[in-house]
């Protein structure tokens, strides 16, 4: 399947400061509006693209080339009369299009599952408008939509019931529509979905239909778009792209502490050319910076840093997710995190063993290693039977993670018995913590797998 993308106006409404470029070009995060919108529908599995320019398109084709660098094709079709509606520029991209396609505008972003499920929508409407059931603000091209069929639709309507997206599941029937409008002087897309509508030829797709759990992200996700016409919707959407990259967090430190910070610093990195993989290089050279410091002694700096390195462990994953490099490679990330957290119970316990010479904090960090490898893997198990993170599964799970054994906290158990004069203390301490969390884990999870193994005899 092919996809349409409208990217033929001026967008005079945006006053980006320093804006150059057409509408199109304007960045967010890292990629400019087309980019996100091509590399969303790519996720949803579309690799065919016709590109309809007008105001200044060389420039959009000049940035976007073949599509190649994106792994996709791209096709493009000039309107020269782009201040003209927008049914004018889809009409002529007619000939580059026979069956069915997505229609998609260049500044509405997206969740690419709207696409994925529209994509696979079956119906024999020549057009399926996917639609926001909320209420319409000023600007929004409005719908009145009755068991799934449209009504009426424009901007100026009196009554309606749920918002335009902007994305649409099409057939090639849609261009007679877009014929019989303009030659009545309507040359807006909306004047020719409601000549459909007329017809009984035009049906919505509630995007809420899109939505749901993550277990990836460990939470529920609503699918979300926006139509970026100002500088408070570049801002918006700024902040729903950086929310959609965010996985759920766990801990206590994590969730009222590092979120909002990493999501500052993945909007502010975002605009340089940093990539993941180099930002998890930093982050591992950082954690080893202070597995040497806890070896050779400098406790305090050592557990300073573990604290940065917490915070900077959870950017690479989410600068990932926001440009669309997210990739198989980097699920390893996880092990290698695991790798440097044991380093520094190791590194610990070796410096305390040197100084006091007692065996002590070397048996207290292998239990410690223990443990944690042992509930970590119940927890990757649960979610890989059950589809569903076993912090998020339950009342009492979603309660309990905000305090189960994870590495921010054990960080914070460290620097109090540092701080105190007594590190050896917090090795006890983070034991007792890991081996609750590991007796919990393993409980839970078989008991929500038992009731589940007993629900499907």
């Amino acid at each position: 399947m092919k996809a349409l993308i409208i990217a033929a106006g001026e967008g005079s409404r945006l006053h980006y400061p320093a804006r150059q470029e057409p509408k199109p070009l304007v960045p967010l995060l890292g990629l400019s509006l087309i980019e996100r919108v091509i590399l969303s529908a790519k996720q949803a599995g579309i690799r065919d693209f016709v590109i309809v320019t007008g105001y200044l398109g060389e420039r959009i084709e000049a940035k976007l080339g073949s599509g190649d660098r994106y792994g996709v094709r791209v096709e493009y079709v000039e309107n020269e009369r782009w201040r003209e509606g927008n049914g004018g520029s889809v009409l002529r991209a007619k000939s580059l299009l026979k069956d069915r396609f997505i229609l998609l505008m260049s500044d509405h972003i997206f969740d690419h599952r709207i696409v994925r499920d529209l994509a696979a929508y079956e119906t024999d409407s020549c057009v399926v408008l996917a639609t926001d059931p909320r209420e319409p603000a000023v600007g929004d091209t409005r719908v009145l939509e009755e068991g799934g069929k449209i009504i009426d639709i424009g901007k100026d309507i009196a009554e309606a019931n749920c918002v335009d997206t902007g994305i649409f599941l099409c057939s090639a029937r849609l261009f007679t529509y877009i014929e019989e409008a303009a030659r009545e002087g309507k040359t807006e897309l909306a004047d020719s979905i409601g000549k459909a509508a007329v017809h009984g030829d035009a049906e919505t797709f509630d995007i809420g239909e899109s939505g749901g759990y993550s277990s990836k992200m460990r939470k529920e996700v609503m699918a979300w778009w926006v139509d970026v016409d100002t500088e408070e919707d570049l801002r918006r959407a700024r902040e729903l792209v950086v929310e959609d990259a965010s996985k759920n967090p766990s801990d206590l430190l994590a969730c009222y502490v590092h979120k909002p910070i990493e999501n500052r610093l993945v909007g502010w990195i975002s605009r340089y050319s940093v990539t993941p993989n180099q930002l998890s290089v930093v982050v591992n050279v950082l954690a080893y910076l202070a597995t040497a410091l806890f070896f050779v002694g400098q406790l305090l700096p050592g557990s300073i840093l573990t604290f940065a390195v917490g915070i900077a462990d959870g950017l690479d994953g989410k600068l990932a997710r926001v440009r669309f490099q997210a990739s198989r490679v980097g699920s390893l990330e996880h092990s290698f995190d695991l790798l440097f957290e044991f380093s520094w119970f190791i590194a610990l316990s070796w410096h305390l063993w040197r100084s006091s010479g007692s065996g002590t904090p070397l048996v207290l960090a292998m239990l410690i290693v223990l443990f944690v490898a042992f509930y970590r893997h119940i927890y990757d198990q649960f979610r890989r039977a059950m589809g569903r993170s076993l912090d998020d599964y339950g009342r009492f799970e979603r309660v309990f993670r905000r305090v189960a054994g994870r590495r921010n906290l054990y960080n914070i158990w460290i620097l109090v018995g540092i701080l105190v004069g007594v590190p050896l203390y917090s090795l006890l301490i983070v034991l007792v913590h890991a081996a609750t969390t590991a007796v919990v884990y393993s409980v839970r999870a078989m008991k929500h797998m038992y009731a589940a193994d007993v629900r499907a005899i």
